[in-house]
């Protein structure tokens, strides 16, 4: 079965212009947003493409359902690249706010389902490549039905 092709699911997605020096082309569906805070979503990356370089501000968990997904760590400080690996299908972490990088779909793209919680509503930040804040994920937006990351196309 193809999620992406799921009726049932509606896939949001992004992709990045000329003011960014690597590809973007991945996609988002919701499938649960309580005002709690706590939202769960399903994100799928294009082989070889990127998501927004991004610092996660809510707790996130997420399980590699397909593919492999490559996590590049940035130090928020100095900008520099701290760790490489590669998640493949099964693979669960969980993370503290404040988790700074990009990631990227391997050769096959990635399915990857997100746990998030942040009782304040602030879900991540897509970053510059100084760090500068470009947009932001928040809860009331979903809640609302707006863009799933307002300020960016």
């Amino acid at each position: 079965m193809n999620l992406l092709d799921n009726e049932k699911l509606r896939w949001k997605r992004f992709v990045g212009g000329d003011e960014f020096d690597y590809p973007i082309d991945y996609s988002a569906a919701l499938l649960q947003a309580y005002d709690d805070g706590h939202v769960d979503l399903l994100y799928w990356w294009a082989p070889n493409a990127y998501c927004h370089f991004h610092r996660h501000t809510a707790r996130t968990a997420s399980t590699v359902l397909a593919g492999e997904l490559h996590v590049i760590d940035i130090d928020p400080e100095t900008g520099e690249e701290t760790h490489r690996r590669i998640r493949k299908a099964g693979d669960y972490a969980c993370k503290e706010p404040g988790d700074v990088h990009m990631e990227l779909g391997g050769p096959e793209g990635a399915l990857v389902l997100f746990n998030l919680f942040n009782p304040e509503g602030l879900l991540a930040e897509s970053l510059a490549g100084d760090g500068t804040v470009i947009g932001r994920s928040k809860l009331a937006d979903i809640l609302r039905g707006s863009a799933y990351r307002s300020g960016i196309a």
